[in-house]
């Protein structure tokens, strides 16, 4: 047996040669461009190849393809012709292929493949993966493909749906490297040779009570460099941050990122260890929510361009009509102002910009109140001091711009009208920096989500306001008559 306190010379591993840096094969080569995308010749290749029906021909062309370009070539086809390639090559659409696809062209993926092939793929997923391949298909289609998996693996998938959508539940990973607190470090080490499912990435061990509720961890690295007699609990780490399985994904998300973690541990309502998160869902989770709380500030739904023709019609279409709506309260006010601009054509020439500059504030700070929210950094607790330092950049930018605007304006025509519509843009773009952090406050309060509808009613109000305080200011001002 080898003594682990010494190292033995044949263990010394002498300096190796440093090898050749080359590029990757992948990059530049008949299927690639030197950005390593697939070319579209070798795309177009593929497709005639499906279109000849030439199974053999396919899989001889994608065979070589790494996982992440079977599923950007996935993706690439239309949705006819990728049933078409997932029939020709079933045994390259592994677990890793699946993963990397778009999630609505996964969908149709798995509704192109039978139960049996899809329970197939499903068995090399880790759990988290799992529920995501199956959680967005038809009810019929996901008891299906459950029927044909591993009782085991069955029990683990069904657990997992069992929760809400977005929560630690459905995306934590069931296999956790967990152990009791009475081992020493040389039990661990035993027990994960022999015993411990190595085949899975894992950052550090859970010590775990007779209750199964965890109580410490140990990294990998203290394991390695204490000596086999220690103790578990004299080197375990007993601050830890536990995940309920409830928890909102965004919510685990910004807990990682508060406190710097790299996996934690899930438990259950009773407070036991049922699974862990690591650092590489939530990258994953970050990207989705930025770019989710992007698209939903524009009103453009999933903002994805394989999202069904349907689906994405009436995420857009609804808050199209919104804005309709919003924008007729803004018509209405220039046609109570009519007379006025009939009277004097330099308002209807100058009414545009400060409506523009106002929707631009407002959409500037919106974005940063949203962005906030989201984080954090704006709570109940600092509302009003972040509503109080807003103002203050409002009223900077909105005098910087009075005065830029004003005095072409005065040259052009007036300077009655550069003091009007210095005013009137000081008066929007307030308006327009208190609407911007107010707005997504309020819906936050409603408990709803700041980034679906904060953006309409910004520009309801950045529009409305401009143009009434320009043109109620040149009628006060006497440029021109109300009525």
């Amino acid at each position: 047996m080898v003594d682990p306190t010494r190292l033995d010379d044949e263990l010394m591993v002498a300096d190796a040669p440093e090898e050749e840096v080359r590029p990757d094969d992948r990059i530049d080569d008949e299927r690639h461009d030197e950005e390593n995308r697939l070319k579209p010749e070798y795309v177009d290749a593929v497709e005639d190849a499906l279109d000849a029906g030439d199974k053999g021909a396919v899989y001889d062309l994608v065979e070589p393809l790494h996982p992440a370009d079977i599923a950007d070539l996935i993706e690439l086809l239309g949705k006819g012709a990728r049933a078409q390639l997932a029939a020709a090559i079933t045994d390259l659409m592994t677990s890793d292929v699946v993963a990397e696809l778009n999630d609505h062209v996964r969908e149709d993926m798995m509704e192109a493949l039978a139960p049996e092939a899809v329970a197939a793929i499903t068995e090399q997923l880790e759990t988290d993966d799992a529920v995501q391949l199956l959680e967005d298909l038809d009810e019929d289609d996901q008891r299906a493909i459950i029927a044909e998996l591993e009782p085991e693996t069955q029990a683990a998938v069904e657990s997992a749906l069992s929760y809400p959508e977005e929560t630690a539940g459905r995306l934590m990973n069931r296999h956790v490297m967990a152990v009791p607190e009475h081992l020493t470090v040389g039990d661990l080490i035993d027990y994960l040779r022999i015993e411990g499912d190595l085949n899975h990435d894992f950052f550090e061990v859970f010590v775990i009570d007779a209750a199964h509720h965890p109580v410490g961890t140990c990294a990998l690295n203290w394991v390695l460099t204490t000596p086999r007699w220690v103790k578990l609990t004299d080197i375990m780490k007993r601050d830890q941050t536990l995940i309920p399985v409830t928890m909102d994904q965004e919510e685990v998300a910004l807990m990682f990122q508060k406190y710097a973690l790299i996996s934690a541990a899930v438990v259950d309502e009773n407070g036991r260890l049922v699974g862990q998160m690591t650092v590489d869902d939530i990258v994953h989770i970050i990207s989705e929510e930025a770019g989710e709380d992007a698209l939903l500030l524009s009103g453009a739904g999933d903002g994805d361009i394989n999202e069904p023709i349907a689906e994405a019609y009436s995420s857009r279409v609804r808050w199209l009509i919104a804005n309709l709506g919003t924008a007729v309260v803004a018509s209405a006010i220039i046609a109570f102002f009519g007379a006025a601009i009939e009277q004097l054509v330099a308002l209807a020439v100058l009414m545009p910009i400060v409506a523009s500059i106002g929707g631009n504030a407002g959409t500037q700070t919106m974005a940063v109140a949203v962005r906030a929210i989201a984080t954090n950094q704006l709570t109940r607790s600092n509302t009003w001091r972040i509503v109080w330092r807003e103002l203050r950049v409002a009223i900077l930018n909105g005098a910087t711009v009075a005065v830029l605007i004003g005095i072409a304006a005065a040259v052009l025509f007036t300077p009655m009208m550069g003091v009007v519509i210095a005013v009137a843009m000081i008066v929007n773009i307030v308006v327009a920096g208190m609407a911007g952090v107010l707005v997504p406050v309020i819906f936050e309060r409603l408990d709803q989500d700041p980034a679906v509808a904060s953006s309409v009613f910004v520009t309801m109000i950045t529009d409305s306001m401009g143009f009434f305080a320009f043109l109620g200011l040149a009628v006060l001002a006497g440029l021109a008559p109300l009525a």
